[in-house]
């Protein structure tokens, strides 16, 4: 039976769809192919008319990643609580794209990183536009600022096995963004 263009479309965001879940959830070098296709609902033998490798896979998964995110991040405080937040914390599957690969993109080929580039372009445009508007600074420096310090307080809350430690945290990184505002 042929499949139509539109199911193309459908089995192809599906695959990206479960790829960026599972490389999110487990890292890129523990999932397989294989896996991917399963989590998709497909077989492994269809990859290759999707995919050139694992790797433009990955590149492709965080460009759906970041698109899934695109828009206004809203008010910045309440973004922030939900950003720097347990629940966040303990939902990397379906939590932020960059925090979760970061470090995994730096060893990829150069398609990874571009994708992760565009996304992280894009996080910190939505940074500027929650910046409250009374912000007088330099509102690119400070979205660059807040944005670095929001991926690196959830990478340390999931990176450590203190539990206490882990909410002190995300805690402490909120108040300390939140208390000018």
């Amino acid at each position: 039976m042929r499949v139509t263009q539109e199911q193309m479309r459908e089995n192809r965001r599906r695959i990206l769809a479960e790829a960026s879940r599972l490389f999110r959830e487990k890292g890129f070098d523990a999932v397989g192919v294989a896996e991917v296709m399963k989590a998709a609902g497909l077989t492994h033998g269809g990859f290759y008319g999707h995919f050139a490798s694992k790797d433009d896979l990955m590149a492709h998964a965080i460009e759906h990643a970041a698109a899934e995110k695109v828009g206004s991040a809203g008010n910045l405080p309440d973004f922030l609580d939900a950003y720097l937040s347990p629940a966040h914390r303990d939902d990397p599957a379906g939590g932020c794209t960059m925090a979760a690969l970061a470090a995994d993109v730096r060893l990829r080929p150069e398609a990874a990183r571009a994708a992760m580039t565009a996304g992280i372009r894009s996080q910190i445009a939505r940074m500027e536009t929650a910046l409250p508007d009374a912000f007088a600074g330099n509102r690119h420096r400070e979205a660059i600022g807040t944005y670095a310090a929001m991926l690196g307080a959830l990478i340390l809350a999931r990176a450590v096995d203190e539990p206490s430690l882990s909410d002190e945290i995300l805690a402490e990184t909120r108040a300390w963004m939140t208390a000018d505002m």
